[in-house]
Formats: C-alpha cells, sequence, structure tokens
C-alpha cells in the first residue's frame, strides 16, 4: 500500500520533528529514533541526511512517492527556485487548502472529505484532493454537509488561517487569495536538500 497507514507518532520520531497532527507530541517522551538502535550511535550519510529530507515533505503533505516525484518534475519546470515551486505546489494541493482553510482538522481527514464530494470547487462537484488550486479558486462546503461532525468540529478548533487565503466559516466557503511565498509556508523541511536528493 502507497499510503502509511502505521504509527504516526513513530513516523514523527524518525523524522525527528512534530509532522502530523497529534495531540501529544511523542517526541516529548521519546526524543530519539523508534527501534532498537534509537538511542546509538547514528552516523548519517550526505544520501541519508537528503533522503530523510525528502521523506519528511512526504509525510508531511501525505503523498505517495509518485506524486511527490511528479510535483518535483513540474516543479523544475517552472520558473523561479525548483525547491520553492516544489512547497508551492504541494501547498496549493485541494486538500491541504481545505485543511489550511480549517474545515479539517488533519491533512488525512481533508483528503477523506474532499474524496467523499463535501467540497465543491468554484460552484461545480469536485472529488480530486491532488488537484492544484489557483488564485482566486472559490471552495465551499456543500449544504448537506454543513452538519458533518468533522467539518463542524473542526470549523470550532480553528485558531488562524493563512495570510494566502481566506476563509468565512459562518458561511462555509474560502477563497484561494494568491500562490503562498516561501516565507508563507511553514512546513519544517529545507527544500534545497531534496532538490539536491533528486538531481543527484
Amino acid at each position: 500500500m502507497a499510503r502509511y497507514t502505521g504509527p504516526r507518532g513513530r513516523r514523527d520520531r524518525r523524522a525527528g520533528v512534530m509532522l502530523s497532527s497529534m495531540r501529544k507530541n511523542p517526541l516529548e517522551k521519546k526524543p530519539y529514533p523508534p527501534g532498537e538502535h534509537g538511542r546509538g550511535r547514528q552516523r548519517q550519510t550526505e544520501y541519508g541526511i537528503r533522503l530523510l529530507e525528502k521523506q519528511k515533505a512526504r509525510w508531511y503533505y501525505g503523498v505517495s512517492e509518485k506524486q511527490f516525484r511528479k510535483a518535483y518534475d513540474r516543479a523544475t519546470r517552472m520558473q523561479g527556485v525548483t525547491g520553492e515551486n516544489l512547497l508551492r505546489l504541494m501547498e496549493l494541493r485541494m486538500d491541504n487548502v481545505v485543511y489550511r482553510m480549517g474545515f479539517a482538522t488533519s491533512r488525512p481527514q481533508a483528503r477523506q472529505l474532499v474524496v467523499h464530494g463535501h467540497f465543491l470547487l468554484n460552484g461545480k462537484k469536485h472529488n480530486v484532493p491532488s488537484a492544484v488550486l489557483k488564485p482566486n479558486d472559490v471552495i465551499t462546503v456543500k449544504e448537506k454537509s454543513r452538519q458533518l461532525e468533522p467539518i463542524v468540529n473542526a470549523v470550532e478548533q480553528v485558531v488562524a488561517v493563512p495570510a494566502w487565503l481566506e476563509a468565512d466559516h459562518d458561511n462555509f466557503t474560502g477563497r484561494l487569495l494568491h500562490s503562498p511565498a516561501r516565507d508563507e509556508i511553514d512546513a519544517p523541511v529545507e527544500e534545497q536538500l531534496i532538490i539536491e536528493f533528486y538531481s543527484r
């Protein structure tokens, strides 16, 4: 199975940073990698460092290797810095935008809600979580889905929405204002290491 379904805390410990939206931080109790040799001496190679950075980005956005590689190939063909383009493409995915707007409490939940057809994109039903949105695209929660417990709970827990998005939680709608700049993306990864991994 391409999608990771194992323990999220174990994966976060391997990455060394909090990647999932768990309530408890597993790194507070066990701040070392999982496994028999987790607390032993870790000798990291240049390849291993870059591989882990790529895996961190994949795990953070919840995409498969094939999807991530396709995004990288697309980013290399775009104007600008390839690493920033890659993160921007990840941020502009439908499931990530739904999560960032506050209509889901996690990216996996956002992906499931999108696949099940609970959102409209520019007034039309849309169920492809990997679709890359464009500025001024409007996302709306379907009328029949506005009472769903996951969506209601997510809206109640919203703290803030990124500056590149606009969300009206009273009317269950949101809009993409512009593509995010690098300083507006809080992904805990060093994108340059990812580019070095793929261009080796």
